[in-house]
């Protein structure tokens, strides 16, 4: 097993704590430290879990480090755990500035070690369920929003909320982003608030993202469009729906009654409409258990610190022309 402690115990590192106790066999949780002294006292009350009076005692302890503190802190303790030649997760966005990112890069390089970043909507149920699914969307439409929570008013809302999709849009969405335009809203933060991006890419896809921590209701929607297929997923309610656009050569006569008949300019089409199957996982868990596999069988984390650095990049892209 490989032995882990982390770095962190506000309402994700619990959450965190909770699902490494869950990874039998995996991981051997050791501990964990947190700056604040009250709140810590109280974790390793409730959890039975042993707390370090020190980052760096921690990191001598084990394999590897679980960073959950807040985003103005992940370089100083990325840096710190890369350096002792520790493997690091830790969770989005990846630091708080492209230049902590691109030298987290290259600590990474030096020291030889895995980083995986928590981009946790990639290891969702909805978006598992078409990971078989040939995908070349030309046009992706998001919507995330959020009722407010004064936690994670630290940063934007593009790096608060946004991010998520930035990262699923970039992976799959194999083109360079060739131009982005954005604007924002700051309305009872320091920083925006509100935030809507365009992004175009060098293949002709265009991404519309939406994102706002002040909405009525929660939404977590992103939606696909392709050549031959339109596909919605509902990050929240965990569900996705794909619809099949046929030609009528394409269609067995058998098959004909069951599908939606559809007249257009360029003849007859068919429509399929369906659900997949979706299989109930815990999200956080599941992307802690294939950084110890990447680890173990020294593969490429599912999202690489690669990964994270490139969503982060595009996110300040998005922050700058806001600013703008």
């Amino acid at each position: 097993m490989l032995k882990i402690g982390v770095l962190g115990a506000g309402h994700l590192g619990k959450i965190h704590l909770k699902c490494l106790l869950l990874t039998e066999g995996i991981y051997d949780l050791v501990g964990f430290y947190d700056a604040d002294a009250e709140n810590a006292a109280q974790v390793a009350k409730d959890f039975g879990i042993t707390l370090f009076d020190s980052v760096d005692v921690l990191i001598d302890a084990v394999d590897v480090v679980d960073i959950v503190t807040p985003t103005v802190t992940h370089f100083d303790l990325a840096a710190k755990v890369i350096q002792k030649g520790k493997h690091v997760f830790i969770e989005k966005p990846l630091t708080h500035t492209v230049d902590e990112a691109r030298e987290l890069l290259r600590l990474k390089e030096k020291h030889d070690v895995k980083v995986q970043v928590g981009h946790v909507e990639r290891f969702n149920p909805a978006l598992l369920s078409i990971a078989d699914m040939e995908l070349n969307p030309m046009f992706i439409e998001a919507h995330r929003l959020a009722t407010f929570n004064p936690r994670g008013t630290d940063v934007s809302v593009v790096l608060d909320l946004m991010i998520h999709d930035l990262d699923i849009v970039l992976s799959l969405v194999n083109s360079k982003v060739v131009n982005v335009k954005a604007s924002g809203v700051s309305v009872v933060s320091e920083t925006p608030d509100i935030s809507n991006a365009r992004i175009e890419f060098e293949n002709g896809c265009v991404a519309n993202l939406t994102a706002s921590r002040l909405s009525l209701k929660q939404m977590r929607k992103v939606r696909f469009f392709q050549s031959d297929a339109y596909i919605s997923l509902d990050f929240l309610e965990k569900q996705a729906q794909i619809v099949r656009l046929y030609d009528e050569k394409d269609v067995e006569e058998a098959k004909k009654e069951m599908l939606m008949e559809l007249p257009t300019a360029k003849g007859k089409k068919f429509l399929d409409v369906s659900m997949p199957e979706i299989e109930p996982v815990n999200a956080i868990k599941l992307e802690l258990e294939t950084f110890a596999e990447s680890i173990v069988q020294n593969t490429e984390p599912r999202v690489s610190i690669e990964d994270g650095y490139q969503a982060l990049e595009l996110a300040h892209q998005i922050i700058e022309e806001i600013g703008g």
